[in-house]
């Protein structure tokens, strides 16, 4: 909700101090419900995710020579654009593959996982401090860690942070952040347990913004439209005509950056005309920060829209994963920042999150997030992260830069400047259903039906073999 407008209450003003409490909280009254808004029009119901993995229907027609390693007379050739649970007694080619190729995740020019150099300096630094124990964080997480972790996000001169009104919750990564937010939202936003209250997802997201929400309780789900397949880019218009003809105090999930799955992010500009929307028609920022600093290669950059919301006085919240920019996949570290009207609607929005965390996952685990807080809270661990992240984004980007340069040489039809005017780890090709299925039949090249592949399954010994590939399918099909 923005702040200063005479029509706006604060959106976490219902939502009252834990009670009852060991952990020092004192009772405190909390307000009457807010009256539920009414639905305007029928609620469409989500689609389906954009594109399941279609792997070839037979293995049998690629099995590579025992001797030779060919297929059909050729080098065996099988690039991994996307995860594929292949396992077959026909092809243990395929299946010793998969399991170097599980692509929702960055890889080195060679194929392999990259722990980061600061990664494994902190984790030697934390095995060797034997003042660190096994005791059990705060509910809300290690207090350096969720500091920290808003602070980048909301950037060091950020007012709210001046102001005392972010509050962080350290969760299970990205997802444990959407989730804690949303059972937050659906209990105390828009009236009390307010399940009817619509939730808007851009039209293709990330498949989990769905089941998160509705697992949460929300009852409406709805898509806004975010992806203009004839184009290849972002659907402006259409997007702002949803947001003008959300019902008032709507929830809008916003990707900050690296939009997932298209890879199409609004300019600074055109973010600036959805925050105009959205304060006028009183609707609910929730952003997904997945791929800050991962994206571009600069953490201000990637989190420009999240700040600017917050220069406008919205009140919002953040889920943040350090899965991809710190490489913790399998640490789990993520925080949600909240941002309120003031510093007391913070503390009563925390000791609802704590509530909510004690019956979800107790209590959050240590190592990755003291990972996390070690390197964000040292000067020169800071900048060698920051440099890290930025050989992860470089990689990307210049993927990217050689795909497009490859398909235009070789004329390719149709304009191929989405693939570069995109950002982060997925793109959208534009290649169709048939195309896409020739290219995993015919070229062992597997990537989703919708066309987008994750761009660190290519690499230097690839990339020709892919553009040609993509050049003959656009070209046959």
């Amino acid at each position: 909700m923005p702040r200063g407008s005479a029509r706006a209450r604060t959106a976490f003003s219902r939502a009252p101090v834990r009670t009852g409490s060991s952990r020092g909280f004192t009772a405190a009254p909390g307000g009457q419900p807010a009256p539920r808004q009414q639905r305007r029009g029928p609620a469409p119901t989500l689609g389906p995710a954009a594109g399941a993995l279609r792997p070839p229907s037979s293995l049998s027609g690629h099995q590579p020579d025992a001797a030779a390693g060919s297929v059909h007379g050729a080098v065996a050739t099988h690039v991994y654009l996307a995860r594929v649970d292949v396992v077959s007694d026909e092809c243990p080619f395929c299946y010793q593959r998969e399991t170097l190729a599980h692509l929702v995740a960055y890889r080195t020019d060679e194929g392999q996982p990259w722990v980061l150099p600061v990664v494994r300096k902190v984790e030697q630094m934390i095995a060797s401090n034997t003042s660190l124990n096994h005791e059990y964080l705060p509910i809300l997480g290690l207090p350096d860690f969720r500091a920290n972790a808003s602070r980048i996000a909301l950037g060091d001169d950020s007012p709210a942070i001046k102001e005392g009104r972010v509050g962080g919750v350290q969760s299970l990564g990205g997802t444990g952040a959407l989730r804690i937010g949303a059972e937050f939202l659906r209990r105390w936003y828009n009236g009390n347990n307010n399940t009817a209250t619509p939730v808007y997802i851009s039209s293709p997201s990330w498949e989990n913004h769905n089941s998160v929400f509705t697992d949460a309780g929300f009852k409406d789900i709805r898509t806004y439209r975010y992806w203009d397949p004839a184009k290849r880019g972002l659907d402006l218009q259409g997007l702002l005509e949803d947001m003008e003809a959300a019902p008032e105090f709507s929830i809008f999930i916003l990707h900050a950056c690296a939009h997932n799955p298209t890879g199409t992010d609004p300019t600074q500009e055109q973010w600036k005309q959805i925050a105009t929307v959205m304060k006028r028609r009183f609707l609910f920022p929730f952003f997904d920060s997945a791929y800050q600093g991962f994206a571009s290669g600069c953490l201000d950059r990637d989190a420009w829209a999240v700040r600017y919301f917050v220069a406008q006085g919205f009140e919002l919240f953040c889920a943040q994963s350090f899965s991809k920019n710190f490489g913790l996949y399998n640490e789990r570290v993520g925080n949600l920042s909240v941002v309120g009207r003031d510093a007391n609607n913070v503390q009563r929005v925390l000791s609802q999150m704590e509530k909510i965390a004690r019956t979800t996952w107790s209590n959050p685990p240590s190592q990755g997030a003291r990972i996390v807080a070690t390197t964000l809270t040292s000067p020169q661990l800071f900048a060698e992260w920051k440099d890290n992240v930025k050989t992860m984004a470089d990689r990307v980007l210049l993927m990217r830069s050689e795909l497009r340069s490859r398909l235009e040489s070789l004329g390719t039809p149709g304009t191929w400047s989405h693939i570069t005017d995109q950002i982060g780890m997925f793109s959208f090709t534009g290649l169709n259903p048939k195309q896409v299925d020739y290219m995993i039949k015919e070229k062992h090249i597997y990537l989703m039906a919708s066309g987008r592949i994750n761009m660190c399954g290519l690499t230097t010994k690839n990339l020709d073999y892919v553009a040609s590939s993509i050049h003959e399918a656009v070209t046959k099909i």
